[in-house]
């Protein structure tokens, strides 16, 4: 049985769901980018984003 304002609560709920996810995304293609834009070469820089679990595509992107 569903009751009906259930379905606008499960709505919103995943919009805030796809709005962390896109907040998450861009922070971490922030910090890819703040990484690359320090590292002493391209092998330094995949070690650090390797350590801390960043994507190396998210440094492309943008």
């Amino acid at each position: 049985m569903t009751l009906a304002h259930e379905a606008p609560t499960v709505g919103r709920i995943a919009a805030a769901r796809e709005i962390e996810s896109m907040h998450n995304a861009e922070q971490c293609h922030r910090a890819a980018r703040t990484v690359a834009d320090h590292a002493a070469d391209a092998a330094d820089c995949l070690q650090l984003l390797e350590m801390l679990g960043l994507d190396p595509e998210s440094v492309k992107r943008g």
